[in-house]
């Protein structure tokens, strides 16, 4: 089995990194947000930590936590965001080796993809077998988050400050992928990894 963690800043374009990996080349794609979004149901584990930090007024009427009346409160402060990510974090981790032991069983050759903004510390070096950071340039990001998400500037750039910093990222990674460019470019750069990858004989395990 090959694990792959997927990493980079707001807006840099890693879905489109993962679509690639899944329809190209067959990858099990594992996306943290969408781990931490289930963790956040009221059966989840994450749920009650969550609203005893930030308060009831971030659950909506059916007992659903309100993802964007959170995200407001935690973009706008480096301290708010780390309490969620504190809560957070260890379940995500827990469901995520959880998901790769599943597809383990299932295909002990498989390749697998792990999605993540924060997959940057030494907690993370032993569950992939690469991190691949994906660069975009910061006019194109902003380009892209304004016209996808309709975010203003003033958020944008609240966001990006919240994160890891270009030097942080490509410090931890194994690659650095620029998706700055044409699509093709930044297909050419995963074949050439893929295929260098694919001669190495290490497989993950932790």
């Amino acid at each position: 089995m090959k694990i792959i963690g997927i990493t980079g800043g707001v807006g840099s374009g890693k879905s489109e990194i993962l679509n690639i990996l899944e329809e190209e080349y067959h990858a099990n794609i594992i996306i943290a947000d969408l781990v931490a979004h289930k963790l956040m149901e009221p059966d989840g584990a994450s749920y009650e930590g969550i609203v005893k930090a930030f308060g009831k007024g971030i659950v909506k009427a059916d007992g659903f936590i309100d993802r964007e009346v959170l995200g407001s409160i935690v973009f706008c402060s480096e301290k708010k965001l780390k309490i969620l990510n504190e809560i957070t974090h260890k379940n995500v981790d827990r469901e995520i080796i959880r998901q790769i032991e599943e597809i383990r069983k299932e295909d002990p050759h498989a390749l697998v993809v792990c999605e993540a903004a924060l997959l940057v510390g030494a907690e993370y070096e032993s569950m992939f077998d690469q991190l691949w950071y994906i660069y975009t340039k910061e006019e194109i990001r902003f380009q892209r988050l304004k016209e996808s998400r309709g975010y203003s500037d003033r958020k944008i750039r609240q966001m990006m400050e919240n994160q890891k910093t270009e030097e942080e990222f490509k410090a931890a990674a194994t690659h650095v992928i620029d998706n700055s460019g044409k699509l093709e470019d930044t297909k050419r750069q995963i074949r050439k990894i893929l295929g260098d990858m694919s001669e190495s004989p290490a497989a993950s395990g932790f």
